[in-house]
């Protein structure tokens, strides 16, 4: 297999609109215009702060600038967001589904004001700064989600919230919200499953050189770390994460092993989807109502599949499609498309056509066979967890997982700083067949992570698992050329 040593002079113009590198930000062009139900990230992970339960988390609404008011962030009342889990390995992640519904409420009164939260402390006739999601120092707080969580196993449906759950909004600025970490934490709900839950914003945890990866991959240096680099989790060592300074929306669930399965050993199958009603009705009172049965929008399972994957013409009909019918998309797995651009853009070598070590790995569980989707043998895109896997305490986690000797991240599950780039780069270019280059895109961390309870590669090391999100009076992208960051060349 030929090393990469140059960039070739290859234009690759056409094909890019194929081609991303954000494990799931605006990839499909209809959920592009629809960021409320837009999964950017999906995780699953066993639980290193308490090993006995399991952490599911879908983060929605790409690339929020913090400082975007004076209408910020908010979940959608009429979408499902839904965590779908398949306990049974039979491909159909419908045996436990946990549904999470938004209701919004804006309160008087700013129901007469140009701003939907407003705090500060001693100036009278104003609200004092957010303090309480529900109590006293709530008052600051006019536009307010209260949310549900619910168990749906087939027919039964079983309602998991103790009490009323308030979303936690977004980080306004230090005046608006005196001590976010603090309300953050009053935004953490017990379940009657034994679980937490959260709802709210917080940093977007991924990291990738986005602008270099679609100016024609024009990476700061070329695509391959050395051993040094390779090894640090803590340096950047020639991308920019441009994802840096930006937030998401994030739900998180941390539910008991027990409650999903009572085989240390088992391996579940999970993914996230949202989905609108079928039907909008604009009834008499000229209020615009929904009814009808929910339609899926966008789903995400393993990072990636819908940029690098899956063609752009098939990316609306995939999101639409429950995962156990992937067997439609096949062609694009054993024939992956952009292992063809790297060979074109780098004079690689990488195989291109019968590629069954990505069928294996993201279609199938262990044992399956790789060759053929049958009903008794599905092809079903999901991502895989073996609960028996015990946790990489945070401070030990690599970001190249497996790769790295690290178990406990992908493609078992996936953790919030797994560097699925790095990682599906080099699967793409055969690394489940043999030995090949240290693909990158030189981001290796979380460079704008902020606050309390981080690793010092950027580490949110208790639930809700991502840090606090960047506040809009302050917030910084920490661009090329500056302080910190790599140089722009």
């Amino acid at each position: 297999m030929k090393m990469i040593h140059k960039f070739l002079a290859v234009s690759l113009a056409a094909a890019m609109p194929q081609l991303s590198f954000a494990a799931s930000h605006r990839e499909a062009p209809l959920i592009a215009l629809d960021p409320a139900a837009d999964i950017t990230d999906v995780y699953a992970f066993r639980s290193w702060e308490d090993p006995g339960k399991l952490v599911f988390i879908m983060n929605v609404i790409p690339g929020q600038e913090p400082s975007a008011g004076p209408n910020y962030f908010n979940f959608d009342d009429d979408v499902a967001y839904d965590i779908h889990l398949d306990t049974n390995k039979d491909g159909k992640a419908d045996d436990i589904i946990y549904r999470v519904r938004f209701k919004t409420q804006i309160r008087p009164p700013f129901t007469d004001l140009p701003v939907a939260y407003a705090g500060v402390d001693g100036v009278p006739g104003l609200p004092p700064s957010i303090r309480d999601l529900k109590g006293p120092d709530d008052t600051g707080l006019g536009m307010r989600q209260t949310y549900t969580v619910t168990e749906i196993k087939g027919a039964q449906r079983r309602p998991l919230n103790t009490g009323a759950q308030v979303a936690v909004p977004s980080n306004v600025g230090p005046r608006t919200i005196a001590d976010y970490e603090a309300l953050s934490d009053q935004g953490i709900y017990p379940l009657a499953n034994g679980g937490r839950v959260f709802a709210g914003q917080r940093d977007e945890s991924f990291y990738i050189d986005l602008g270099a990866t679609f100016d024609t991959l024009n990476f700061r240096a070329p695509p391959i770390l050395t051993a040094d680099q390779d090894a640090n989790d803590s340096v950047n060592p020639f991308g920019n994460d441009m994802f840096s300074g930006f937030n998401v929306n994030t739900i998180a669930l941390e539910v008991p092993i027990s409650e999903v399965t009572q085989d240390p050993d088992a391996v579940i199958g999970m993914y996230a989807s949202t989905s609108r009603p079928k039907v909008k009705v604009l009834r008499k009172d000229n209020q615009t109502h929904t009814a009808g049965q929910f339609v899926q929008v966008s789903r995400m399972a393993n990072p990636l599949i819908n940029e690098v994957i899956i063609g752009t013409g098939m990316k609306d009909l995939w999101n639409a499609t429950e995962p156990e019918h992937e067997a439609q998309f096949l062609d694009f797995y054993l024939n992956p498309r952009l292992t063809g651009l790297i060979n074109l853009a780098f004079g690689t070598t990488f195989a291109t056509t019968g590629r069954t070590d990505l069928v294996a790995a993201l279609l199938k569980y262990p044992g399956q066979d790789a060759s053929k989707c049958t009903r008794t043998n599905s092809c079903s895109e999901l991502l895989r967890l073996n609960v028996g896997v015990t946790p990489t305490a945070p401070e030990a986690q690599k970001r190249l997982t497996v790769l790295a000797g690290d178990g406990a991240g992908f493609p078992n599950g996936r953790r919030p700083n797994d560097d699925v780039t790095d990682i599906a780069l080099r699967v793409a270019a055969g690394a489940l067949n043999g030995p090949v280059p240290n693909l990158g895109d030189g981001v290796n961390f979380n460079i704008g992570a902020e606050g309390a309870n981080l690793t010092g590669n950027g580490i949110y090391k208790v639930f809700p698992f991502l840090p606090k999100p960047h506040d809009g009076r302050n917030r910084r992208h920490i661009d090329c050329g500056e302080a910190g960051a790599n140089p722009c060349n």
